[in-house]
């Protein structure tokens, strides 16, 4: 268990020497800023990927028919 402590003690003093030590922990000036940075970092791309509205200009419809997708119309109930 000490030589966790000890490893994260030489990236504690590499993140204050400004030394990027946690992917995505640019910015954070020692250890623990780092990886605060990085996890926020991370939450912010998740919500950006599951909050993104398609840009497309075209309807399912149409994308199937573009991509060769057979669409099985039976399955849908229209009303009249």
């Amino acid at each position: 268990m000490a030589s966790g402590q000890q490893e994260r003690s030489q990236l504690d003093r590499k993140a204050r020497e400004g030394e990027t030590v946690v992917p995505g922990g640019t910015g954070g000036t020692n250890l623990q800023a780092q990886e605060n940075l990085a996890e926020a970092a991370a939450g912010r791309r998740a919500r950006s990927r599951w909050g993104r509205k398609s840009t497309n200009d075209e309807s399912g419809g149409e994308r199937a028919a573009r991509e060769g997708i057979d669409v099985d119309e039976s399955k849908f109930k229209t009303k009249s």
